[in-house]
């Protein structure tokens, strides 16, 4: 209801400032969007940030090479966002979220110490979690084609980061 509202609005200011109803809907369905967006980068900008620390202080090759791997992806992923955000006309924080921050400098503390790479990992889990999570909201309820497109494909990315996580942490922890 709340985005037939917003659709409606929308229509009604194209229509007063002589913009063609289609790109007033389209812009609407882009504006229910920008959350996801907004979030998805943040969340790149935190991976990115993450994995290169990992490439400074974790101990483990396996570490070292998920967070190579972080980095890589996660810059084509960000990429792709900003083009994106960039033609629909949402604008993007500058920075990871304060949450994202705390989590990276918690992770940080651990530095030079045993328990910096378990402490990564865990974080990259919940991290990679939570994404996938946000990505299947937005495949699920998003409006914009192109954005539901986009975490269309950055799924099987952020899936595979998972997995690679997971499977780091069982060489470390082996059972």
């Amino acid at each position: 209801m709340i985005a037939v509202r917003r659709i409606a609005a929308a229509a009604a200011l194209a229509a007063l400032a002589g913009i063609s109803a289609p790109s007033a809907f389209a812009a609407a369905r882009a504006a229910d969007d920008a959350p996801f967006l907004k979030e998805i980068h943040q969340g790149n900008l935190a991976e990115i940030q993450a994995g290169e620390d990992a490439g400074k202080n974790a101990k483990a090759t396996c570490v070292k090479t998920v967070g190579a791997t972080l980095v890589r992806d996660h810059k084509k992923l960000d990429a792709d966002v900003k083009a994106l955000a960039g033609k629909l006309g949402v604008t993007l924080p500058a920075s990871p979220s304060e949450e994202q921050k705390q989590a990276l400098a918690a992770v940080q503390a651990k530095a030079d110490t045993s328990g910096y790479d378990s402490a990564w990992l865990t974080t990259e889990d919940k991290g990679h979690v939570a994404t996938l999570k946000l990505i299947d909201h937005e495949i699920d309820t998003g409006s914009n084609s192109q954005v539901k497109a986009a975490a269309r494909a950055a799924r099987p990315v952020v899936e595979g980061h998972l997995d690679m996580i997971r499977d780091c942490k069982a060489e470390l922890n082996p059972t």
